[in-house]
């Protein structure tokens, strides 16, 4: 079967361009100009990677953007602190708080501390429950890129058999949950994880395969019918002496096997990275325009 591969990067490129287009007629008129701010904690290579991204992002889309760096040895109490700051302050219209944090600070505490009217990642729990129930809101960004590439491609989803694989609140749990909304995904979902006993049949019977699992090249070519679509959220660095960084990155997806059986499927790197980055310029607008909460 001839697929079609989902290009992210250059559906990203598209989508910042309408936002900068949008930000210099706020601008224009008088408005205000979108203030992101990032969170860093440590040196995380992943993490390093993606918040320079996101400041890059913030350029191309005509956002202000601020970084704020700490060392892993920092204390809650001072993480807390700089989220109470960030809350107060009436310039930035959101920020995020780059996740894995270190072991001696409870993630979900930080999480709750962020004003959630300026929560653009999308993880606070009233954020998190207005989603699940249909109600405008940030949309965490991972899954709203995937909806964001569903709406690009003009891809089918209403009606057709989706199978998430992974349950974690950052990627599958949402996925599931947009995926089964009326104004979005409109499919019937079903949520397969390491424990699921008929995860390969699940798979066989899917229209639409979201791998969310972490575990490089875990969707094989007997795992997917004809004509699927596959959409691979797995980053996994693998080593690989042939390149100069000495890794590679790696999908849940064994992509050349996988490919030839699909009509559409997103490449590693490439496909859902850059529509994460690109959601997250999408919440920032939103947030400085005041579109879901006053």
């Amino acid at each position: 079967m001839n697929y079609q591969l989902i290009d992210g990067k250059a559906t990203a490129t598209a989508v910042k361009a309408e936002i900068a287009e949008e930000v210099r007629k706020i601008v224009a008129a008088g408005g205000k100009q979108p203030h992101l701010a990032a969170v860093l904690v440590g040196h995380d290579g992943g993490s390093e990677t993606y918040v320079k991204n996101k400041v890059l992002a913030c350029e191309q889309c005509g956002f202000k953007s601020t970084l704020i760096r700490y060392e892993d040895d920092v204390t809650e109490e001072e993480l807390l602190a700089c989220v109470d700051r960030l809350n107060n302050d009436e310039d930035i219209d959101g920020f995020i708080v780059q996740l894995p944090l270190p072991k001696h600070i409870d993630e979900q505490k930080v999480i709750m501390a962020i004003d959630y009217r300026k929560d653009v990642d999308g993880f606070h729990p009233i954020n998190v429950g207005r989603m699940s129930i249909g109600l405008p809101c940030f949309i965490s960004a991972t899954p709203l890129g995937i909806i964001t590439l569903f709406q690009h491609y003009k891809i089918e989803t209403s009606g057709k058999k989706c199978v998430i694989l992974g349950r974690s609140n950052i990627v599958g749990k949402p996925m599931a949950q947009l995926m089964v909304q009326k104004q979005f995904g409109d499919a019937t979902v079903t949520v397969c994880h390491s424990r699921s006993k008929t995860l390969k049949e699940e798979c066989l019977d899917a229209d639409i395969i979201i791998a969310a699992i972490g575990v490089p090249e875990f969707v094989t070519a007997d795992m997917v019918k004809e004509g699927a679509v596959v959409i691979d959220v797995g980053t996994t660095r693998v080593p690989d002496a042939t390149r100069p960084s000495g890794f590679r990155l790696c999908g849940d997806v064994k992509f050349e096997e996988v490919a030839p059986r699909c009509s559409y499927i997103t490449p590693v790197p490439g496909g859902v990275g850059p529509m994460t980055i690109c959601s997250l310029m999408k919440n920032t607008l939103a947030a400085g325009k005041k579109e879901y909460y006053q």
